[in-house]
C-alpha cells in the first residue's frame, strides 16, 4: 500500500507540481586533448566530446519518455579550458568555438566549462583567458564560462576581482544587441565545485572520472504544494515536511539518472538537488517562503525562512542517496522566479536584502540586472562582498550580473525562456574604485588550517 502511495505522488508531483528533472548533465573530461598547437587541440576537444556525447540527448528523451518525467535540459560540462595555457585572444577562440561547435553537433542545450580557476593567483595564460572571455562569450551561442576566484583555504585574488568588472562590462557592450545576454553565460565563483551539473558555472573538475553523468533535479511548486494547507504548523513541522517532499524527489531523479548513466554506459556521479525556479506559475522559490508565511519575499525574515528551506533540502536529499554533490539546496535567481520578479518590482527584494540571502542559498546573486552605466569597480566590489560570504562561511558563492546597456533602475529586460525576464535593480551609487584598486589578496580566514 505504501509503495502504491509513492507512485501516486510521484504522478501527482509530475503531472500538478512541475516537478522535473532540470538537467542531465555528462562531464567529460578533457586533461588527454591537448596536442602540438592549440589547432590540433581544439579539433581533439571537438572529436572527444561530440564521440562520447553523441547518444546524450536521445539516450536522455528516451529515459524522460518511458518514465514520464520530463528531462528538461540536456549539457555538457568539461575540464576547465583554461588548463589549455594559450597566450592570445585568437587562441583562446580556437576553443570556444569548438566546444559551441561540439554542443550543436550533438544537440545539447548549453555547454560548460570555458573556465579557470585562479583562486590563489594567476598565470600570464590565465591573465590572457580572462581578456578573451568577453569575445568568447559574444561569439557563440551555447557556451558558458566561469572563473572560480577565492576560497576558503586560499582566500580571495583579489587582482582577480578587479578584472571581473571591466570583464562583464566587455561582455554586455559586445552583446547590447541581445540585451546583454553574454552576461547571463559568466559566473564568478568562489568556493566553485567540480561537479555542479547546473549552468552558467557547471565545469568538469580535474579530479573527476573520465565521464560521468551527473543530474540535478528540481521541484519548487512540489515543495510549495507540500506546504499548503500547514497554516498552524510550527517551523519544525514545516522543516519536516520539507525533508519529507525532498526525499521523494531525490528518489526520482536518482531513478532517472541512473538509468540514463546504465544505458550510455558510463558511471553516474552525483545527484544536485537544487530547488531551481523556473519562470512559470508555481514553480517559484519565492512562493515557498510566501507559503511559510511572509507576505513578500524581501521582508524580514525571508533570509532565516530561506535557511531553513535549504537545510531542510538538504536534509531530506542525502537520506535519499548517497551521492547527493554539486550545490544541493536552493537558487534565488531574480530573474527566472516569477515572484521574486514581483517582490523586485514592488521594491520589497532589494540588491541589499538579496546578498543577504545569498548567505544561506545554494549560490549567490544569480541573474540580477543592473543599470548598464553601473561602474567597473562596483561589480568588481559586488563579487569581492559575495567571495568574501563564500570564504568566511565555507560555502560556493557566485555572482551572474547583467548590466544592460542603456537601461535604468526601475527599467525591465526580458530574455526569454528558462532566462525570464527581470527589473533593473537599483545599485548603490558610492564609489568602491579605491579599495578594488589596492589588488593584492585577502587572506584565507583562520578556519581554514584544519591540518
Amino acid at each position: 500500500m505504501t509503495i502504491y502511495k509513492d507512485v501516486l505522488e510521484t504522478i501527482h508531483m509530475i503531472e500538478k507540481e512541475n516537478l522535473d528533472i532540470r538537467t542531465t548533465t555528462m562531464g567529460i573530461s578533457l586533461l588527454d586533448c591537448f596536442g602540438r598547437d592549440h589547432k590540433e587541440s581544439a579539433g581533439r576537444v571537438y572529436e572527444k566530446i561530440t564521440r562520447l556525447a553523441e547518444r546524450l540527448v536521445q539516450t536522455a528523451n528516451e529515459v524522460g519518455d518511458d518514465y514520464g518525467i520530463k528531462i528538461v535540459n540536456k549539457r555538457i560540462s568539461v575540464t576547465p579550458i583554461a588548463l589549455a595555457c594559450a597566450n592570445t585572444t585568437e587562441e583562446w577562440l580556437l576553443y570556444a568555438k569548438a566546444l559551441d561547435d561540439a554542443a550543436k553537433a550533438v544537440g545539447v542545450d548549453i555547454i560548460g566549462g570555458f573556465s579557470a580557476l585562479v583562486q590563489k593567483g594567476c598565470t600570464k595564460s590565465d591573465e590572457s583567458f580572462i581578456e578573451a572571455v568577453p569575445y568568447a562569450l559574444a561569439e557563440t551561442d551555447a557556451m558558458c564560462s566561469s572563473i572560480n576566484l577565492g576560497s576558503t583555504k586560499s582566500g580571495i585574488n583579489m587582482d582577480a576581482v578587479m578584472k571581473m568588472g571591466p570583464l562583464i562590462k566587455k561582455t554586455a557592450y559586445l552583446t547590447r544587441d541581445t540585451s546583454c545576454f553574454g552576461c547571463a553565460k559568466f559566473v564568478a565563483f568562489a568556493n566553485a565545485v567540480e561537479d555542479n551539473p547546473f549552468m552558467a558555472g557547471a565545469f568538469y573538475g580535474t579530479g573527476e572520472a573520465e565521464n560521468v553523468i551527473n543530474v540535478g533535479v528540481s521541484g519548487p511548486g512540489v515543495v510549495k504544494e507540500a506546504l499548503a494547507g500547514m497554516e498552524g504548523a510550527t517551523l519544525d513541522e514545516i522543516a519536516e515536511r520539507i525533508k519529507q517532499t525532498a526525499f521523494k524527489i531525490t528518489r526520482a531523479g536518482q531513478l532517472v539518472g541512473r538509468e540514463v548513466s546504465s544505458r550510455l554506459g558510463i558511471p553516474f556521479g552525483i545527484l544536485d538537488l537544487s530547488l531551481a525556479p523556473t519562470p512559470a506559475i508555481g514553480d517559484s522559490v519565492a512562493e515557498i517562503l510566501e507559503v511559510m508565511g511572509l507576505e513578500r519575499c524581501g521582508t524580514h525574515g525571508s533570509t532565516a525562512a530561506l535557511a531553513m528551506l535549504t537545510d531542510a533540502v538538504k536534509k531530506g536529499g542525502i537520506m535519499a542517496s548517497g551521492h547527493v554533490g554539486g550545490l544541493s539546496g536552493a537558487f534565488i535567481p531574480v530573474s527566472e522566479d516569477n515572484r521574486m520578479i514581483a517582490a523586485a518590482e514592488e521594491g520589497c527584494l532589494t540588491f541589499d536584502k538579496l546578498e543577504a540571502m545569498t548567505s544561506v542559498c545554494s549560490v549567490g546573486l544569480d541573474m540580477i540586472a543592473i543599470p548598464g552605466d553601473t561602474p567597473e569597480d562596483t561589480i568588481s566590489a559586488m563579487i569581492a562582498d559575495e567571495a568574501a560570504i563564500g570564504v568566511i562561511n565555507n560555502k560556493t558563492t557566485a555572482v551572474r550580473v547583467i548590466p544592460v546597456y542603456g537601461m535604468k533602475a526601475g527599467d525591465k529586460v526580458d530574455w526569454g525562456g528558462l532566462f525570464g525576464s527581470a527589473p533593473v535593480m537599483e545599485v548603490n551609487r558610492f564609489s568602491s574604485n579605491q579599495f578594488i584598486q589596492r589588488g593584492g589578496r585577502i587572506p584565507a580566514p583562520v578556519h581554514s588550517f584544519k591540518n
